[in-house]
């Protein structure tokens, strides 16, 4: 695989993993409306690891009191924030990760990812995200973050399956339904994201364990560096856009290129 090919990849994996606009979809679409070569599960992978890191460097506050939080859960003790934080971004992974695994079981996860599909989740939920973020209250903050919304969030994130829905556009979707500001809700969203790409890549490497070689590992490097660069830039614009704007540019984009790739699906 190209250099160009590989930057290319870890630039829209970056860009789109924590906009609410589907960074899956435009993995799954960039071979297939370029023709370029299909990236594969090992680049897949190393673009979730450089958007992981991203996010836990963004958020390292948050990060750091789940992860001392954890080692009290684990001697099963909830008795600090940390603690009860770390409880309920572990509810709201477990139904994307039992999804996902029904999913990849069943062969499931193959056939949805055609140009249809995706377009028609990218109009979708669109069109949902616009309406739970102009309805929904702006009343709750993410310290007020409760176990009750915690599974209601997660259950909304298993859509994110569905390439073209996007995780973060789905759980702040949801986010903001339940009453969260826009920014709570794009932090909780992005904190959800932290275990649920760990859970991913985790699947995909037992696809690739063993495959990789000096040169697979060189391509690793690129994309994991690039995605990490610019996921944290991404991020830190989004972050800073939503104290003046609203979701609606995103659902803007979302429906624009929809209709682009329904056009392109059913002529």
């Amino acid at each position: 695989m190209t250099t160009f090919n590989l930057l290319l990849i870890a630039l829209i994996q970056g860009i789109t993993e924590f906009l609410p606009v589907s960074s899956s979809g435009h993995l799954i679409l960039l071979p297939s409306l370029t023709g370029l070569e299909d990236q594969g599960q090992v680049i897949d992978v190393a673009a979730h690891v450089g958007t992981l890191l991203a996010v836990i460097l963004y958020f390292w506050a948050d990060v750091r009191m789940a992860f001392f939080g954890s080692l009290r859960l684990i001697r099963g003790k909830v008795d600090t924030q940390g603690a009860f934080l770390a409880l309920c971004l572990v509810v709201a992974t477990i139904p994307v990760i039992l999804f996902g695994l029904f999913l990849k079981l069943t062969g499931l996860s193959d056939a949805m990812r055609g140009i249809a599909v995706i377009g028609w989740a990218m109009i979708i939920f669109g069109v949902v995200l616009y309406w739970a973020d102009q309805t929904g209250p702006l009343t709750k903050t993410a310290e007020k973050w409760s176990l009750k919304d915690a599974v209601h969030m997660g259950l909304w994130q298993a859509l994110a399956l569905i390439p073209g829905t996007s995780r973060s556009g789905i759980t702040i979707t949801a986010g903001r339904m339940l009453g969260y500001t826009r920014t709570d809700a794009a932090r909780l969203s992005m904190l959800m994201s932290i275990p649920t790409i760990i859970a991913s890549a985790a699947i995909l490497s037992l696809d690739v364990v063993g495959t990789a070689d000096a040169g697979a590992l060189r391509d690793i490097g690129i994309v994991a560096t690039m995605s990490f660069a610019a996921a944290l830039l991404a991020l830190t614009l989004m972050m800073r856009l939503l104290k003046a704007v609203s979701y609606t540019p995103y659902v803007i984009y979302r429906i624009a290129l929809g209709l682009v790739l329904l056009w392109i699906a059913y002529t």
